[in-house]
């Protein structure tokens, strides 16, 4: 991920959270330190997360529908999941990531 991919994790995340996110949001959802989480986050939106964080962030991207639900949690398209069950399943998933998002922020 780079700084660029991350800056537009964080307009993303604002977007699916309905709350405009801070460096220092960002770095609570990453569990990074309170007082130098939030300049880590904004040295990570230049220079780029480190691989660690990136595991973290793409877990954390999957609140936002502009990204995609990775194979290890995507238990939708499996045979067993009827078909037209599997769009509100995946609905029910991402508002579930977008409720624990919400609360890590407090």
């Amino acid at each position: 991920m780079t700084g660029a991919e991350l800056k537009q994790l964080r307009n993303d995340l604002s977007d699916a959270l309905e709350r405009k996110l801070s460096a220092a949001d960002m770095a609570k959802l990453c569990g990074l330190p309170g007082t130098s989480g939030a300049d880590t986050i904004r040295r990570w939106e230049v220079s780029g997360p480190t691989p660690e964080a990136t595991r973290i962030l793409r877990v954390l991207a999957m609140a936002s529908e502009r990204y995609p639900i990775l194979d290890k949690f995507d238990i939708f398209d499996r045979h067993d999941v009827r078909e037209e069950d599997r769009p509100a399943k995946r609905a029910a998933f991402r508002a579930q990531m977008r409720d624990e998002a919400r609360r890590r922020l407090g």
